[in-house]
């Protein structure tokens, strides 16, 4: 299946290389072009692209804010899943705090834009799967940091109670960064089991994906 992607940069030289990139791939189409955030939002409504790939400081309206907006759809009330594009925000400031406002915004990865074309690619590929994917320079301490931040803003949730014990063994797992496969192989189930019981997870929390899963369980305790 094709990932239809977009780009937001407002700089039209590094849309441009991004695009040549990214259409290198088999797999992956280019299906637009933003140079601010206003532009971002109007055309992920209009295009109904699988990834946004989004530049942080961007005039109009920055990229996060930008994210939140696209984010911000319903979940499908079946599987959890997002309806929405996924975003991938990509910026040459490797700052904490983009970081903690990416995760708040509701953005599924994190690259600095001198990763390798490589990265790029497989980024968006993580991304569109609805895997986490943060830089390597971003440690699971910013996550657990974001997540501290973030508990005493709101009461902590009850929803946990509607897991079992099985989606909580995997919700830990999903925590510690492992794959499906390597979640089957850790619970001795089938893989096509894990993905079920991921998709059970996200529905029962209300979470969009893998990375918001990662946030939660940080939150609430529940990762090593």
């Amino acid at each position: 299946m094709t990932i239809r992607v977009l780009i937001a940069d407002d700089q039209e030289m590094i849309r441009d290389g991004l695009a040549a990139l990214l259409s290198s791939a088999p797999d992956i189409e280019v299906v637009g072009q933003a140079g601010n955030g206003v532009e971002a939002v109007a055309l992920a409504g209009e295009l109904a692209p699988d990834v946004v790939v989004m530049d942080v400081r961007m005039p109009e309206m920055d990229g996060l804010a930008a994210t939140a907006k696209i984010v911000g759809e319903p979940l499908d009330a079946d599987d959890g899943s997002a309806t929405g594009p996924r975003v991938l925000v990509l910026t040459t400031f490797d700052l904490d705090e983009y970081v903690y406002e990416a995760l708040g915004a509701g953005a599924s990865g994190f690259l600095l834009k001198d990763a390798s074309a490589a990265d790029l690619i497989n980024g968006v590929r993580v991304v569109a799967a609805g895997d986490a994917l943060l830089a390597p320079s971003v440690t699971r301490r910013l996550i657990r940091d974001f997540a501290r931040r973030r508990r005493h803003q709101r009461p902590s949730p009850t929803a946990t109670a509607a897991l079992t014990p099985r989606e909580l063994d995997v919700l830990r797992l999903i925590a510690r960064g492992l794959s499906n496969a390597e979640i089957a192989a850790e619970l001795v189930l089938a893989e096509q089991t894990v993905k079920t019981h991921v998709g059970h997870v996200l529905a029962k929390l209300g979470l969009r994906d893998r990375t918001q899963a990662v946030v939660f369980a940080y939150e609430n305790g529940l990762a090593g």
